[in-house]
């Protein structure tokens, strides 16, 4: 037998050697799911839609079947869309006689936490897997680690930890309140142009109320990721508040582009996010401030008339963006924002303001 020559095996073979593999159909459904990746989603995975199973991280051009028969035999990065967001490393491999393709699925660097997370057993994995092996291995060097950790702690001090820790925050991963003001003020010691979108998010209570804190939880995370998947590695994204962020552009003032950015970001934020079976809708107001506009550069000041922008965002309906001006008197009503002195945006970049609002 050579290479090229096309051989069977039973569903039950594939099963024993790929415990996380998925056979998929030309329609993008799953015809046939191993045992183990399986218990990790908690389901009957066989008629499902793939692509409603996992967002592909790497490569981003696979929109379609076709896209992934394509990639011939190539390696692709994916998440769980579980509420956890699991990231996961798969190889794929297209079946010529029928056109099937098949995704053989592993944890990667993420199997510490996936086993624990999904309850998972050495009888989960290929016989010949190292998965055993290795978190043996983890669980040692982790000790190893810690020990060595408390030592360097005891003659060093935990210092440079203390304040990683004092600046993330811990449930998204992004930076805390006090991280971006460290930045904020840096900017404005340097005398650097930035500029300041304060979002606070829409119908997130209801979430919590319909489906729960860890749902919420589960929110916050997706939205940190959003948020930072839209900015740039120059930009600060930090959650200052429950349900509330903060980005810092550096550099950036241009009002078409802060426009374009913020529609781009509630437009995504609209996107049901997924929660076990459950899918959660949310969106986002926006309030806009720049640097520019001011002769002198006050963070107080600054941080007070982005939420002066927000506010107005909230009062027109939600699911918007103002741009804040600082000759706007900060008794502004409704009738003064139509009038065009706070400059809304509402998926256009004219200067009137358009009282069509979208649907929350």
């Amino acid at each position: 037998m050579n290479a090229e020559t096309p051989f069977r095996l039973a569903a039950h073979t594939l099963d024993q050697l790929m415990p996380m593999h998925l056979i998929v159909d030309e329609t993008a459904r799953v015809l046939h799911a191993g045992p183990t990746i399986t218990k990790v989603l908690s389901s009957d995975l066989v008629g499902r839609v793939v692509f409603s199973l996992f967002e592909l991280r790497r490569p981003r051009f696979v929109n379609s079947m076709q896209d992934v028969r394509a990639l011939g035999d190539a390696k692709v990065y994916l998440r769980l869309k579980d509420g956890f967001g699991t990231p996961m490393v798969g190889t794929v491999a297209v079946l010529p006689e029928a056109n099937h393709v098949l995704i053989n699925l592993s944890f990667g660097y993420a199997i510490v936490d996936a086993v624990a997370r999904y309850d998972l057993a050495g009888s989960d994995f290929a016989p010949t897997d190292l998965t055993v092996e290795m978190l043996y291995l983890v669980e040692a060097k982790t000790a190893a680690m810690e020990a060595t950790s408390q030592l360097a702690h005891r003659l060093h001090g935990e210092k440079a930890e203390a304040q990683e820790v004092a600046m993330t925050d811990g449930l998204t991963g992004v930076c805390n309140r006090r991280a971006l003001d460290d930045t904020l003020d840096r900017q404005i010691s340097r005398g650097l142009s930035f500029s300041l979108m304060h979002i606070d998010l829409d119908f997130f209570k209801a979430v919590n109320d319909t489906y729960g804190h860890a749902a919420g939880d589960a929110v916050l995370r997706k939205v940190a990721t959003i948020l930072s998947e839209e900015t740039r590695d120059t930009d600060s994204v930090a959650r200052v508040g429950g349900d509330e962020f903060v980005i810092l552009f550096g550099g950036l003032t241009d009002a078409d582009r802060l426009q374009s950015i913020a529609r781009r970001i509630i437009s995504k934020l609209e996107q049901p996010i997924p929660y076990k079976t459950d899918l959660c809708r949310i969106s986002a107001s926006i309030g806009i401030v720049r640097s520019s506009l001011y002769d002198t550069i006050d963070a107080d000041q600054l941080a007070e008339d982005a939420d002066r922008a927000l506010y107005m965002s909230k009062k027109r309906g939600r699911a918007c963006y103002t741009m804040f001006t600082p000759d706007h008197p900060s008794d502004c009503d409704a009738e003064e924002v139509k009038q065009g002195t706070m400059k809304q945006g509402l998926g256009t970049d004219k200067a009137a303001i358009d009282t069509t609002l979208p649907e929350p």
